[in-house]
Parts: C-alpha cells; structure tokens; sequence
C-alpha cells in the first residue's frame, strides 16, 4: 500500500502585508530587487513573511512543509540572478505565461555562496527543499563564460550541488524541471541532463523528486531521466495526463512518484475528495506499478495565485490522503 504525502513544489505567494510594507522598504525600480545585500529591515519582512508561511502550512498539516522561497523574484533563475558573478539585464517572459523573470547572464565562475541554505536554516521547521532543476537554470540563463552548451550544464549542475551540499538536513528535494518538457533536450544533451541531474541529487541525504510541469516530458528525455539516480519522477496530470499516463506505462518509474494532481495556476480550489479521485485514477491507470510514496502536489508552484486560494489549496492537499480508497 502506497503512503501518500502532500506536499507542494514551494515558491508561495508574498500575503498582502508583505507586498505593501516591501514595496515601501524597496521601490518599484529593478535594482530594488532582491540581489542579496537586503537592509535589515527588509530581511526582517521577509523572515515575518517565511515565518507565517511555515506556520500556514503545519496549520493545513502539510506532509512536507517548504521554506517558501518568498525573497525569489525570479520563478526558478533566483539562485542565478543574485550571484556575484551574473550580471541580470532584461525582463523574459517566463516560459508560455504572463510572468517574467531577470535574463541571468553569467560572466564569471559559479561559485556557491549559501543563499538557499541560509533561507532553509532560517526555516528550522522546513523538511522539504526547493532548488531548480540544473537543465532548466541552465536555459533558463545566458552563458558569456563557460563557452559552450555542455560545459555551462556541468558548471550549472556543480553550483547546484554546492549549494544543496549547505543545506540543513531535510526528508526531500524537489528539483523543478519544467524545461525537460517545454524545451526538451536534443539527443546527446537530454543523456547529459540525466547526469547533471545526478550531480545535484548525490549532493544531499534526502529524497530526490525531480519534478515536471506543463506538459509531460518527450520519451527520449524520459527515458535517460529514467537512468538519473533520483527517488521519484514528478508528473502534471493536470496540463497532460494523458501523456504522463503514457510514460509510465511504456517505461515505468521510479518507486515512488509525485503526482501533480491540484492546478496552482487557477483560483479554483479542488475538494480533497475530487484529489483523491485524482489520484485514485493514476493508480488505475497503473496497475502493473506498486509505489511506496506517492507525493500528492499541485502541478505548478502556487505563487501564481493570491495567498487566500494558495492557502485553501495547502488545505484541500493536506486533506487529501485521508480520502485516497485503501
């Protein structure tokens, strides 16, 4: 019998005081972002704001709670964008979406400087980290150092590693890697994505979730991610589950895997009841595949909606396992 855990891929939203006493301490100018030098009075806000986030989430009995990564600006570049060595110039558009995010250039060495691992020893009750996949940091960001499409990978991949290799100990990693499926590797490079994967996962004592959204992963890429030494696969079975369905059953998984199965970029809240229908139904569709956890989550990070349905979603997943038919 599966154990089913909710959980959420992190990056919430900032709760309204935040945004109106930040925007008072910063401006509304791009270099008011956050670069990593914050007075102390606006590491005090966002530490009020961490704080109330942890809390949320223990409140909704959240499985594994996640540090919030609220100071993030930018979606998945944040690491990148605050580093020494990266100079961020204009504003993206994020993917297929209406969010934009600073184009990270790196022009130096990527050396760790602890950022996220100070956010998480801030967050003592946090036993979930939130880091992005080295493949999608990777596209996500301009090389003017490295020199060349592999090399920039690994240097990605070993800048990952040492920032995970800080963190305080915690049950599970989620790596977000949505460019595995909206910009899919090529042959060659998708075997690299798998090993760049591998040096970010042997980095910590923790489980390792890579996770994946909008859309499911091509089966070539699938398939190397499936070589990757990684505890479970992240699947959104709400953009595609038709797709994610098909991997599975083509090339199996892992023996574990998390289920994105809430929708954290529409203000509708899904009943616990209708999450493990959800659920329920990917385990129908696998009747060959025996899981030992099932990480219920929403597909997306949720900082796309306002605090009061993030909230009520923490809610409905955290609910959610008690329902699931045993």
């Amino acid at each position: 019998m599966s154990d089913v855990i909710a959980t959420t891929p992190g990056l919430y939203p900032l709760p309204d005081w935040a945004k109106e006493d930040l925007a008072d301490l910063k401006g509304h100018q791009k270099d008011d972002l956050i670069s990593g030098d914050e007075s102390d009075e606006i590491v005090e806000a966002y530490g009020r704001a961490r704080e109330e986030a942890v809390n949320r989430q223990r409140e909704a009995n959240l499985d594994r709670i996640v540090e919030g990564q609220l100071r993030w600006d930018d979606m998945l570049a944040h690491p990148l964008c605050i580093h020494d060595n990266v100079e961020t110039r204009g504003i993206v558009r994020y993917y297929d979406n209406n969010n934009f995010y600073r184009e990270p250039v790196v022009h130096g060495d990527l050396t760790p400087d602890g950022d996220v691992a100070a956010e998480l020893d801030a967050a003592p009750d946090a036993n979930q980290a939130v880091l992005p996949g080295p493949y999608s940091l990777s596209e996500l960001a301009t090389d003017e150092h490295y020199g060349d499409d592999a090399a920039f990978l690994d240097a990605v991949a070993d800048f990952l590693a040492a920032e995970a290799a800080e963190f305080p100990p915690v049950e599970t990693l989620f790596l977000l890697e949505p460019s595995l499926v909206t910009d899919a590797p090529g042959d060659g490079e998708d075997e690299r994505a798998s090993e760049a994967i591998d040096t970010v996962a042997a980095a910590v004592d923790a489980d390792v979730v890579v996770h994946t959204y909008w859309g499911s992963i091509p089966e070539k890429p699938y398939a190397h991610l499936m070589d990757a030494d990684i505890d479970a696969i992240g699947f959104d079975f709400v953009s595609d589950h038709e797709g994610s369905v098909y991997n599975i059953q083509e090339y199996g998984t892992k023996d574990d895997v998390a289920l994105g199965v809430v929708d954290g970029q529409n203000t509708l809240v899904e009943a616990p009841e209708d999450i493990a229908e959800r659920i329920e139904w990917v385990e129908s569709q696998l009747p060959n595949e025996e899981f030992g956890t099932i990480y219920a989550s929403s597909n997306t990070e949720l900082f796309y909606l306002p605090t009061n349905k993030a909230e009520a979603k923490l809610d409905a997943l955290a609910a959610a396992p008690a329902e699931v038919s045993r």
